[in-house]
């Protein structure tokens, strides 16, 4: 993903700077480039938290079903509080 908004940001940044335009309009152009950039920036790293949270969540809740399992299956109770 890193290389595919590179990739983006340099053409569209030597499309800009090669197209017949005055220079604030260049400028207008590339600001508002970079503010795309930005947001599909932020946009990517709160995909890869929420996927990263959904995991955590995911380990979590199966290292309880298993801990469950064990103490029912066991008749005993997890020390866990002694580590």
């Amino acid at each position: 993903m890193k290389s595919f908004l590179l990739g983006l940001g340099v053409g569209i940044g030597l499309g800009v700077l090669f197209a017949p335009m005055s220079g604030e309009e260049t400028r207008t152009r590339l600001s508002e480039t970079a503010n795309d950039l930005a947001d599909s920036a932020r946009q990517s790293v709160e995909q890869g938290r929420d996927q990263v949270q959904r995991g955590v969540s995911a380990i979590r809740n199966a290292t309880d079903r298993v801990t469950s399992s064990v103490t029912r299956a066991t008749g005993t109770e997890s020390s866990s509080s002694n580590l």
